[in-house]
């Protein structure tokens, strides 16, 4: 059996307020009118594709049966009638602003139709309650949502039937094509639609639509730390992971260690997941003089459970002492294993320049690369 699809594609879109015609608006680069032609095509490369413009419309796409529209959709559709080849015997009609319509929507009508030989519409369930109203907005009554369903497109008919319909049946009377055809005695069968099938009509629907074809970004992802502390007045410097028992310590609610809180921030900063403050609290007493491992064993902890893993850290340490060097592999070696991937580290002076460059704190600067997981 040969299909045709008219899509009809020649509504002005004021309500739009993009001041072109809507289905050659476009949504993650492509416009409304060439999704609906390419789900058409996925779905039957061999279909006659008829599409309803507006008159002088340009560009358009290629391959396709192209007629000017009329003042009504009643007129457009029966302009995208009289182009039909010969051999169609089961046609579909759809809105361009439908045009998230899924391939298999396309291919499921066509289906129903050859099944059952009468007009098919997909259709969704009536969720919110549903009132009548009178002209100044008073409710009037209550209506059985039960018994309603949101009809979409694309609608498929057996052709003969549908252009006897649009023979018989006056124009002004019906907005879609199966109350035409249910206003020429013939039957009209629903199937279940799709959610993403809806019109894009105004510009929070196209909003809409960009964002199912763009979803948010769940690639590679960097985050930077940085974090600072002053020398203490006791020996005992943890830095990096690793003691320096001659070293002066940092002074902090925990073991002051810069390197291990740059590296969390940087992870947690990684997945929009805050700060090392945010995670364990500055003055939490089951934290005091806890060691880096506790809060980067935490922060890839919760990077996980967001979804995320960590790729490399790197790390580099601001300050006049201790000497890093001889201990460089040691820390790396440390700091991989807590983090679950590789971390190098790197340490420099700041030229006799501030804080670090007095001798009165060390610094230390981080960037985390992460990956998304299953």
């Amino acid at each position: 059996m040969t299909t045709a699809v008219i899509i009809v594609a020649a509504g002005s879109g004021t309500r739009l307020g993009l001041n072109r015609p809507k289905a050659f608006i476009e949504v993650a680069g492509l416009t409304l009118a060439q999704r609906s032609v390419d789900a058409v095509r996925e779905a039957d490369p061999h279909a006659q594709i008829v599409l309803v413009v507006p008159a002088g419309q340009s560009p358009l796409p290629a391959g396709v049966t192209v007629v000017t529209g009329g003042a009504t959709r009643h007129e457009s559709v029966a302009a995208g009638l009289s182009a039909l080849n010969t051999d169609v015997d089961t046609l579909l009609v759809h809105d361009a602003a439908r045009a998230l319509a899924s391939a298999n929507l396309f291919t499921r009508v066509v289906e129903h139709v050859h099944a059952t030989g009468a007009g098919v519409v997909p259709s969704l369930p009536v969720s919110d309650a549903i009132k009548r109203v009178d002209v100044h907005g008073a409710v009037t009554e209550s209506v059985d949502r039960s018994v309603l369903a949101a009809v979409q497109t694309p609608q498929g008919f057996p052709r003969a039937d549908l252009e006897a319909a649009y023979a018989s049946v006056r124009a002004d009377d019906h907005n879609d094509d199966a109350a035409v055809f249910i206003a020429s005695g013939r039957t009209v069968h629903t199937i279940p639609g799709e959610a993403n099938a809806f019109k894009i009509t105004t510009l929070s629907d196209l909003e809409r639509a960009q964002a199912l074809l763009v979803p948010v970004n769940r690639g590679h992802r960097i985050g930077s730390g940085t974090d600072v502390h002053a020398f203490g007045s006791r020996r005992g410097l943890w830095l990096a992971g690793l003691q320096w028992p001659e070293e002066l310590e940092l002074a902090g609610h925990s073991d002051g260690d810069s390197a291990s809180h740059a590296v969390v921030d940087a992870l947690l900063s990684a997945a929009s997941l805050g700060d090392i403050g945010g995670m364990v609290g500055t003055d939490d007493p089951k934290f005091a003089g806890a060691h880096g491992e506790v809060f980067i064993r935490e922060a890839v902890a919760r990077l996980r459970a967001a979804g995320y893993e960590p790729v490399n850290v790197t790390v580099q340490i601001l300050g006049n002492r201790p000497k890093l060097a001889p201990r460089r592999e040691e820390a790396q070696q440390l700091l991989s294993e807590w983090v679950g991937a590789p971390v190098s580290v790197s340490a420099t002076t700041t030229d006799g320049l501030g804080l670090m460059g007095e001798g009165k704190g060390i610094a230390a600067t981080a960037t985390a690369l992460i990956r998304p997981v299953d």
